[in-house]
């Protein structure tokens, strides 16, 4: 979105924008009249040097390479929580006796011909170190008397030594802002040891050849080219998604904060409504507080109005917005820490649900009350999918959708309701929106919950515009409502029980939106 000239934004920072100024910024613009649209500028990119560069004659070079303030050589303090990162460390050290672990960060993904997408590390490196920075490789190397040592390869940083500061698209300073360097990195990152990044594939040949070995796959092509892959390494992924899968406190902090922020990109979708005309738009607005108050959107917003919101992962946003209809959002900011929220509210367009609108929505609002009940430490997994199924199949009997008794819909060998409900109601949420995907069945899927375990319970019911089995007054209409929650020793906290789910209390909350925002334009 082109920022408005007049917009004060919020200076860069590690640190999240305080609420209350972000609030600022995202009223500042979203009062701010629809722009015309404009071409797009290219951003800068990679590769080093692009086609449309010209080289710098060695004059400029000599130029260039002088008259700067010289680096202070102070290290920086560690990272916020470096001691639970450490922690994690030594944890996954003390299940891999003896052997190399490997877990890098992954590289730079190409958007459009030279240039990238914003870069986002994986999420077990940066679990295991709070590292943001490309290209990075963690190395746990076996120590003779026990234990492992911290080895974190990185790029180094020349300073204004070397020309690429300048000359280089991909990794230069005055292109992309520094990089922190190899003695800093050890410093921030509370790590034994920083190696250069140069160095790395003659240290993972080595290391190959003297004792056993696990890395991470798929993130560098450096490490999945020096090292043989075997089960090993998919053995380690589903341990570290095992090590995930159960939070600890400040990782419920985290995601607490996110749901919060999360709620109030809801309300500024709520307040444009009445005058949003189109998907893009919505999914805009929300971009715009993540953006603010956090990282970026945890995953591809699903903005889909009236009947888009039959198709289960709408992402295409494309479609107007149009009173009378419903729309699903599905949506969630990632904050700076990278965890995420995953939320979904179907909201009438129009304040007001329609008779055939509330009742499909009050069924899918049972249902889920029913799954919340039954997320309780001890119980399966699937419980509360179990529970959500019942609810649901039985109101579409009684809706008259369903022409067999839910007893036989809900057999495994039918499953008809599945026709209008294609998907479970649960998946674990964390650093990534379907967390923990790596983890062995029986410890996630098939396995029972846990306390610090956090999910999402996200019902839905969608009824296409051309199914004959649905009476024609509820085709187009699709109802999903999400919320994320974490088990606790006694039952669960619903980390979203600020955001209205019951029919009437979502209608009041859209009242007092919207009162608050003409309040705020008069």
């Amino acid at each position: 979105m082109t920022q408005p000239a007049e917009l004060a934004i919020p200076p860069a920072s590690d640190a999240p924008v305080p609420a209350a100024e972000a609030q600022t910024v995202v009223a500042a613009v979203l009062a701010e009249p629809q722009p015309t649209p404009a071409a797009e500028e290219a951003p800068a990119g990679p590769p080093p040097a692009a086609s449309h560069d010209s080289p710098p004659p060695k004059a400029l070079v000599d130029f260039m390479l002088q008259g700067w303030v010289p680096p202070t050589g102070v290290l920086p303090q560690p990272i916020e929580h470096a001691e639970a990162f450490e922690a994690r460390r030594r944890a996954l050290s003390a299940k891999y006796p003896g052997e190399t672990l490997v877990i890098p960060s992954g590289h730079l993904k190409v958007r459009s011909n030279d240039t990238h997408f914003r870069f986002r590390p994986s999420s077990d490196f940066y679990y295991l170190t709070g590292d943001l920075e490309p290209d990075c490789v963690l190395v746990l190397e076996p120590k003779a008397d026990g234990g492992h040592e911290d080895v974190l390869f990185v790029e180094p940083n020349p300073g204004r030594s070397d020309q690429t500061f300048f000359t280089d698209r991909i990794k230069g300073e005055l292109w992309v802002g520094p990089r922190l360097g190899v003695p800093e990195s050890r410093a921030r990152f509370a790590v034994h040891r920083a190696e250069p990044l140069s160095g790395l594939r003659a240290y993972l040949e080595a290391a190959a050849s003297g004792r056993p070995f696990r890395a991470v796959r798929g993130y560098d092509h450096g490490v999945d080219g020096a090292l043989a892959q075997s089960d090993r390494d998919k053995e380690l992924g589903a341990h570290l998604a095992e090590m995930r899968i159960v939070k600890d406190a400040l990782e419920i902090e985290e995601l607490r904060a996110v749901v919060d922020s999360t709620r109030r990109g809801f309300e500024d979708v709520i307040a444009r409504l009445p005058r949003a005309k189109s998907e893009r738009e919505v999914e805009g607005v929300f971009g715009l507080r993540a953006r603010v108050e956090g990282n970026d959107v945890g995953y591809g917003t699903i903005a889909a109005a009236g009947a888009h919101a039959c198709v289960l992962h709408y992402t295409k946003n494309d479609g107007k917005v149009v009173p009378g209809e419903l729309l699903l959002l599905d949506a969630g900011v990632e904050g700076n820490s990278l965890y995420t929220a995953d939320i979904t509210r179907s909201l009438p367009v129009s304040g007001r649900f329609t008779k055939a609108q509330r009742a499909i929505y009050t069924l899918v609002y049972q249902a889920q009350k029913a799954a919340l009940a039954e997320v309780k430490p001890g119980n399966d997994f699937m419980d509360p999918n179990k529970a959500a199924m019942k609810v649901l199949a039985e109101g579409l009997a009684k809706l008259g959708i369903l022409k067999v008794s839910a007893e036989e819909a809900l057999a495994e060998e039918r499953q008809f309701y599945k026709r209008y409900s294609l998907h479970n109601v649960s998946h674990m949420l964390g650093l990534d929106v379907h967390d923990c995907a790596e983890a062995r069945k029986e410890a996630y899927k098939l396995g029972k919950l846990k306390p610090g375990m956090v999910l999402t319970v996200e019902p839905g019911l969608y009824f296409q515009m051309d199914d004959l089995t649905v009476p024609e007054e509820y085709r187009g209409i699709g109802v999903r409502i999400e919320d994320d929650v974490v088990v606790t020793e006694d039952g669960h906290e619903l980390l979203s029980a600020d955001i209205p789910s019951q029919v009437d209390e979502v209608e009041a909350w859209m009242d007092r939106v919207w009162k608050k925002a003409k309040k705020r334009r008069d």
